[in-house]
């Protein structure tokens, strides 16, 4: 009988060679799996594995606070569990006595664990709130401007992305696809939890095949692949905006925009059509005047919006577009261009946001709901927007402005971090690297020695999703899979969940933590609310025992076709969308309410800080893109045979066209180094006619990999040349797409990258004798 495991990039089956060593294969019923969790039992990888706990030295010999700015830079002393357990249950009680509870930062952010149960963000969460609570964060790097932005403007992210136009209706109807940030195939090889079926892929090739039209605009072309022609129009980046307004300009001027929806179905567009004809700030926003800020022709953005008022048009707008300063623009402005269409609710019409960021969209299965570990109720009120963990170190006691409200940063002592990899996720690492500096104590529940591990004080090893059994979902991909254990713990690593019980019980809160329940019962527990929860949607899921032996169940025979907003077009009062008016919220009152100086009332143009003509601009006069690599989840993975497959002389690739390349005496394969005034990282060149000049795209998810004298990354972080600041006051969201950056080389004799090489280690004996 077949087993299975789940990962964020699918399904896998077991298969077990002639003398019992474990392999995964593609799941069979997968159209277009990935290869990227194939390589998760690889042995590089396997090398790369914590199999001790392991104690800063300089902390073990001195106690919380010791010389933190050794972190990264000492050795470890190997400990057994008794001796880390103590340690680490002692802290936790000394800083919540002596600083209470809000000095605690639970630390969990990357994609929600395939497994339900071992889903270390739960874990932890779950843990510090049977102790007493802890600082938590809200929204993600990925959609941080989006997640506050348009619950003000339609509906919250979480549910939009859950009703999509399904890809059979964008088949069947949408003849004009304008997508601003392609639809990335790449990225949507993973989706939160886990994939059932990877769908991009045969629709985009189905919408090919009944006649869609694509046109790709962006500073790259690379993005978008159908099987037939795409168009690119090449427009500068963070000016999506501005193109935008202009498209919109030509439809109101040409009365092509659909004045009964605007009445009927939205709030507020008189206020934004003033700013839009120049009413209220004297600067019509003309196709000439969208040309001069985005690159692209005038009559290029006249024909375009004439083309999208003719036939049904879906807008599509990636998740990078919002990743900027000003993030929450394009999104707001593609709803309001939508809304002058007059297509929302029409099969196949409308705006999505977005095909391709992630499997999940598009998708024609229901949103059930999964197996859930309840992570209790947290005491602890103080939070900050997730990109501001940076800020909330270096600044504690400061105020912040959020979604219209000001909080104050917490004073933390301690961080606690299970899952995620903040060396990878946070922008400006250098800066990030003076933040790390300041809690006396950082906790890390690893379970490879990533950068994240190499600066913690207390390194926790924790197995993997091949060492333990789980139950595997992710919502709306219609799989429920038991997730065999393939191999035994390395080392002696432990889960999240076994670590935590230990914790709980020096800290007298086991029982509130387990109820009582081993792992085993847990996931029995878990299973059959997922039965009782579906029974009431009429699917009826075979007893614990039967599921086990089945390994998987799957749902697809449920798909339905989903049209995006249909109930709130049919009537819209009766089917409202989820903003205070129940309307399309051309112009939000409760934002302008706000009185944020980059945050209107309405979708606006707003250039970055880090703009043309700028003298930072001619200081640095390359547009860094840091987006999604093809062979990894950010950073997880990077050590696998696949991803080293992707790079060259062991380092990350720097896309850039060949002008620009010419003009600085870069060939295709040098070795270059990537600079601003935040940092410098080498990476390999690669000369491409997909990438505009003035723009270079260098994927994010090395291991961060610094000189010991220079703190220059050896190995292609651009985060260490990303910029640390909030989209907006509103939002607070990162902003990693706005960076400006110079390019020289090419390097002789370039430092080997040691970003694999695991840390120095200093026995237990030489420490306690002194």
């Amino acid at each position: 009988m077949t087993r299975y495991t789940m990962s964020h990039w699918g399904v896998y089956e077991v298969e077990h060679d002639a003398v019992g060593h474990p392999r995964l294969l593609p799941y069979s019923a997968d159209p277009d799996p990935s290869p990227i969790g194939l390589h998760q039992l690889s042995p590089e990888l396997m090398r790369l594995r914590i199999r001790k706990p392991a104690i800063r030295e300089s902390w073990l010999r001195q106690g919380p606070g010791a010389a933190p700015e050794r972190r990264g830079k000492e050795r470890f002393v190997e400990v057994d569990w008794e001796t880390a357990i103590d340690l680490v249950a002692k802290d936790i009680d000394r800083v919540r006595k002596q600083y209470g509870n809000s000095a605690i930062f639970g630390g969990s952010y990357g994609w929600a664990s395939a497994g339900r149960f071992h889903h270390a963000q739960s874990q932890v969460h779950r843990f510090l709130n049977m102790a007493g609570g802890y600082v938590r964060h809200q929204d993600s790097y990925s959609l941080g401007a989006a997640h506050v932005i348009m619950p003000h403007v339609v509906d919250g992210m979480n549910e939009l992305i859950s009703y999509h136009h399904t890809w059979d209706v964008l088949a069947d109807h949408t003849r004009l696809f304008v997508t601003f940030g392609g639809v990335p195939a790449k990225n949507a090889q993973s989706s939160p939890g886990g994939v059932g079926r990877h769908r991009v892929k045969d629709g985009l090739a189905a919408m090919r095949a009944a006649g869609t039209r694509f046109v790709n605009i962006g500073p790259v072309s690379d993005n978008l692949e159908t099987g037939g022609e795409v168009e690119w129009i090449a427009a500068r980046p963070n000016t999506d905006t501005a193109l935008m307004l202009g498209l919109a300009w030509v439809l109101r001027t040409e009365n092509r925009h659909d004045s009964a929806f605007l009445a009927t179905h939205c709030v507020g567009y008189e206020k934004f059509e003033a700013y839009l004809l120049g009413a209220t700030d004297g600067e019509p926003k003309t196709p000439q005047w969208a040309s001069v800020i985005t690159g692209v022709p005038t009559d290029r953005i006249i024909a375009l919006a004439r083309e999208m008022s003719q036939v049904r048009t879906m807008i599509n707008v990636q998740w990078s577009l919002q990743r900027a300063k000003h993030g929450e623009q394009p999104f707001w402005m593609a709803v309001t261009l939508s809304a002058m269409l007059g297509q929302i609710g029409l099969p196949g019409g409308g705006f999505g946001c977005g095909y391709g960021p992630a499997n999940t969209i598009g998708t024609p299965h229901e949103k059930l709901g999964g197996p859930t570990l309840e992570q209790g109720r947290n005491a602890v009120k103080d939070f900050i927007p997730v990109a501001r963990i940076a800020d909330m170190l270096l600044h504690p006691g400061e105020p912040f402005s959020y979604n219209g409200m000001t909080y104050h940063y917490p004073d933390i002592k301690m961080i606690y971090w299970a899952g995620g990899n903040p060396f990878h996720h946070h922008q400006d690492i250098n800066r990030f690297l003076q933040a790390w500096q300041r809690p006396q104590t950082i906790i890390m529940q690893e379970q490879f020695w990533t950068a994240s591990a190499k600066y913690a004080d207390i390194v926790l090893p924790v197995t993997t999703s091949m060492e333990r059994d789980d139950l595997g979902y992710a919502s709306q991909e219609a799989v429920l899979v038991w997730m065999s254990k393939i191999i035994e713990p390395v080392g002696q690593a432990l889960s999240d969940y076994e670590i935590f019980r230990r914790l709980a019980a020096r800290l007298d809160v086991e029982e509130a933590f387990t109820e009582g329940r081993t792992e085993e019962q847990w996931l029995a527990h878990m299973y059959q609310g997922t039965v009782e929860r579906y029974a009431k949607y009429g699917i009826h899921l075979p007893d614990y025992d039967r599921f086990r032996e089945l390994g998987i169940i799957d749902l697809d025979h449920r798909k339905k076709s989903v049209v995006m907003l249909d109930a709130f077009r049919q009537d819209p009062i009766s089917a409202p969308v989820n903003t205070p008016s129940g309307k399309l919220e051309i112009f939000s009152e409760i934002i302008a309410a706000f009185g944020l100086d980059d945050c209107a009332g309405h979708a606006r143009w707003q250039p970055p800080h880090e703009w043309l003509g700028a003298p930072l601009a001619r200081k640095f006069p390359l547009h860094l893109l840091s987006d999604q690599p093809r062979n990894k989840l950010h950073s997880q993975l990077d050590g696998s045979p696949l991803s080293a497959g992707g790079k060259i002389q062991g380092r990350e690739p720097v896309y850039i066209n060949a002008s620009d390349a010419a003009s600085r005496g870069i060939d295709h394969g040098d070795i270059v180094e990537v600079f601003n005034d935040r940092g410098r990282c080498l990476a390999a060149a690669v000369i491409s006619h997909q990438i505009m000049p003035g723009v270079v795209r260098m994927s994010t998810g090395a291991w961060y990999d610094p000189e010991p004298l220079t703190g220059r990354d050896k190995h292609g972080n651009p985060n260490v040349l990303t910029a640390d600041v909030g989209a907006s006051m509103l939002s607070q969201g990162c902003a990693a797409q706005s960076c400006l950056v110079e390019i020289s080389g090419p390097l002789r004799n370039a430092p080997s990258v040691t970003a694999f090489e695991l840390p120095s280690f200093i026995a237990l004996a030489a420490v306690e004798a002194g």
